[in-house]
């Protein structure tokens, strides 16, 4: 009988696909991407091949040493894809057996369900690991910004008006907060991925004796105690993409955290804020305007930001109607996840860059922290240390606030006299409140933004992050 072509359709089929379906199902032209992966699986299924007898000894390496040959003429560019041959895996199979004609008996015991499933979770083992390891670098650019201008004060803000001032060491140290806890849901969700659905099949095993366990611990699939860890339902194994959604739901609250940090270096950076000042390699200008310096690294990470999310939403979306087991719909889980992948890796490299290429304008920053007004709230704590109820203090303070804005001055300018006028609660040590340094000096709780405690909290990142 006349074999079609692609391999998936011998024996069936009377005709290969039409050129328009041919096109419209291929996915070679993104999931070649797998190939590493792909051949690391196919040696690994080889010989365990071998060890149970479906291979001789001599068949299962021969089929090894060309499935290594395969992945150097890849490297080398020296490949050529075939997109009638649908994906990455018919692409190396057919390959394979023109090389090595014992490579037909490769596919025993597996199908494209399980072994599509296996490539992915090792591409994304492998990108989560490299992804870790640049937020960790990350939060070091963070820390470091921090640790270099540890003396430097800004207004922090709620409403995006100006609240009551923090150390800009310990708003960056924030970051680092948030981009721990994605790093930790990273690391957590790995445990997830790195489970071994090989010997699944398409949905239901095979009456061969695999030994799956022999497959996993070769593949890297164990647990903190060297255990093999294997998947525990067949049908679950070829249709699960949880760990890609987990994955695509990490990036998309990270690219969510990179773009509020953004958003900070994108107003920091104006002219209306200036407190720091990005190196030229990572700003670009105006065609129009020569004056300009826009702070576009941050803008795109900004952006990038609502890509992430509709990767997540495409994948949900796209699991929601699916029956068990395999549907081709999962063909479409790949771009989205591989575009997650590179788009918060990129986004995480480039923040990183930009801030270890940004310094800090401390007279813009001095300036806006020596709004007395920040210190409003210290004034009502003040009164509270006199024993006022707080929600009177609180009204207190606003009068004064009202007086100050009603008489074009600033809150520590005005006299005792004004103050008492309010309430004979305020006494002459009241506008000593107003000293900036003291006002920090007294913030002393953990997590505070107190002059002790954000040195404490940089000592402490610096020290984790080494």
């Amino acid at each position: 009988m006349k074999k079609t072509s692609p391999v998936s359709r011998s024996g069936r089929f009377r005709s290969g696909p039409g050129p328009d379906a041919a096109k419209f199902t291929e996915s070679v032209s993104f999931d070649r991407r797998l190939w590493r992966h792909d051949l690391v699986g196919s040696i690994a299924h080889a010989t365990m091949l071998g060890g149970i007898g479906v291979l001789t000894k001599t068949e299962a390496r021969r089929i090894v040493r060309a499935l290594e040959a395969i992945g150097e003429d890849i490297e080398a560019g020296r490949f050529t894809w075939d997109e009638s041959l649908e994906d990455v895996h018919m692409n190396l199979e057919a390959e394979l057996t023109r090389r090595e004609p014992a490579g037909a008996k490769l596919h025993t015991g597996r199908s494209r369900n399980d072994q599509v499933a296996l490539d992915m979770r090792m591409w994304l083992r492998d990108e989560i690991v490299e992804l870790e390891a640049e937020l960790r670098s990350l939060q070091q650019a963070l820390v470091a910004l921090g640790q270099a201008n540890d003396d430097v004060v800004i207004p922090g803000y709620t409403h995006l008006q100006r609240a009551q001032p923090v150390y800009l060491a310990h708003h960056l140290l924030a970051y680092v907060e948030m981009i721990e806890r994605d790093r930790e849901r990273l690391l957590d969700a790995f445990s997830r991925v790195n489970v071994c659905p090989l010997g699944s099949g398409a949905l239901a095993g095979s009456t061969l004796p695999l030994d799956r366990k022999q497959v996993a611990s070769t593949l890297g699939f164990e647990d903190r105690q060297g255990r093999p860890v294997v998947s525990q339902n067949s049908m679950d194994a070829v249709s699960d993409r949880d760990f890609a959604v987990e994955f695509c739901f990490v990036a998309s609250l990270l690219g969510v955290h990179l773009s509020r940090l953004a958003e900070d270096v994108i107003l920091w950076s104006s002219s209306e804020f200036d407190f720091i000042r990005i190196a030229d390699a990572y700003t670009t200008g105006s065609s129009l305007m020569p004056q300009k310096k826009n702070p576009d690294i941050a803008e795109l990470a900004r952006g990038k930001s609502g890509r992430l999310t509709g990767n997540l939403v495409s994948l949900l979306t796209l699991l929601k109607g699916l029956p068990m087991t395999y549907n081709r719909d999962l063909q479409e889980d790949k771009e989205p996840l591989f575009d997650s992948a590179d788009t918060i890796r990129a986004t995480v490299r480039l923040t990183d860059a930009m801030l270890r290429h940004t310094s800090v304008n401390a007279g813009a920053c001095a300036a806006a922290a020596g709004d007395p007004a920040l210190l409003a709230t210290d004034l009502a704590d003040y009164l509270v240390g006199r024993k006022v109820p707080f929600r009177e203090a609180h009204h207190l303070v606003g009068e004064v606030v009202a007086l100050a804005e009603k008489r074009a001055k600033p809150l520590d300018q005005l006299t005792l006299k004004e103050l008492q006028g309010v309430s004979r609660k305020f006494k002459a040590d009241a506008l000593e409140v107003f000293d900036l340094k003291q006002a920090l000096a007294k913030r002393t709780a953990t997590g505070s933004p107190g002059t002790k405690e954000v040195k404490k909290q940089l000592r402490r990142w610096a020290k984790r992050l080494d």
